[in-house]
């Protein structure tokens, strides 16, 4: 556990990922945003969930400018991240028991209410700093966050398994515990990683199907019988699963590209996807 000095996690990617000055960060998040087109078919006050990226913004950052433009003028009562933990595997899913995470554009705070009330009867969800102090996944959604929500509060889960059964367990989780609030729950991962581009473009192909259809047990056997990859898949199906509960009845692909697109180099590339859920 951590100890009192340690309440505010600081980043681990910054000036890796993104910028690590606050006016260049501040700049190239704008500028992200600004070159987004916006999506007009989409009721966007009524998204509930979203699927962005967590590569380095030079590679995703676009990407995941669709889903942040899509939700720019939203208000939520709550906003959970949920990612997964990419450095070191662990039994189980963790809020962190800190006071915020910190950016170059500040601190965010944690809604400890709402974060405790979220810890599991059957320890299956637990307070503990295990997979969050090195884990780059949530920390880059925070700087679009900062940029269009200003000051506000949010949970950090990181799933350390990604099996069916806490997929499950967390799904009924946020559930229950965001059923009667105004809930922005964000699922991140990026999608195939290392294959050449025709390659990573049919396996991705198989995420984008189930996530056109709004289909997370699809989506779950695809994954659980290596179809399709994504590294934050766990979080991808918990989050649409809790999506339904929560009233959703659609879902809507934003954008898909991978870094091959970006960089031009097509030998191995990283799959990107932004979707909505509403």
């Amino acid at each position: 556990m951590m100890r009192k000095s340690e309440s505010v996690r600081h980043p681990s990617v910054a000036g890796l990922f993104y910028p690590g000055k606050a006016s260049a960060l501040k700049r190239d998040v704008e500028t992200y945003l600004h070159d987004t087109p916006l999506k007009k078919e989409i009721a966007r006050e009524k998204i509930k969930a979203v699927i962005v990226p967590h590569a380095g913004y030079v590679y995703s950052g676009q990407t995941a400018a669709y889903v942040y433009n899509a939700i720019k003028d939203n208000t939520y009562d709550a906003v959970v991240v949920v990612g997964p933990s990419h450095r070191k595997y662990f039994n189980g899913i963790t809020l962190y028991p800190g006071d915020a995470y910190r950016t170059p554009l500040g601190d965010v705070s944690i809604d400890k209410e709402l974060r405790d009330d979220m810890i599991d009867e059957d320890k299956s969800i637990v307070l503990s700093d295990e997979g969050h102090i090195e884990e780059h996944s949530i920390e880059v959604q925070l700087p679009f966050l900062q940029l269009i929500f200003g000051d506000f509060q949010f949970v950090p889960v990181v799933m350390g398994d990604q099996s069916r059964t806490f997929v499950e367990t967390l799904s009924r989780k946020l559930d229950e515990v965001f059923h009667k609030k105004k809930v922005l729950l964000i699922a991140s991962t990026d999608l195939s990683h290392y294959y050449p581009y025709e390659s990573a473009v049919n396996i991705d192909k198989g995420v984008l199907e189930s996530v056109e259809r709004f289909d997370n047990d699809e989506l779950m056997r695809r994954l659980e019988q290596r179809h399709v990859e994504a590294c934050g898949g766990g979080p991808m199906v918990s989050v649409m699963e809790a999506s339904k509960l929560l009233g959703c009845t659609q879902s809507n692909i934003l954008h898909y590209c991978n870094s091959g697109d970006i960089s031009g180099d097509k030998s191995a590339v990283v799959g990107y996807l932004a979707a909505t859920m509403s």
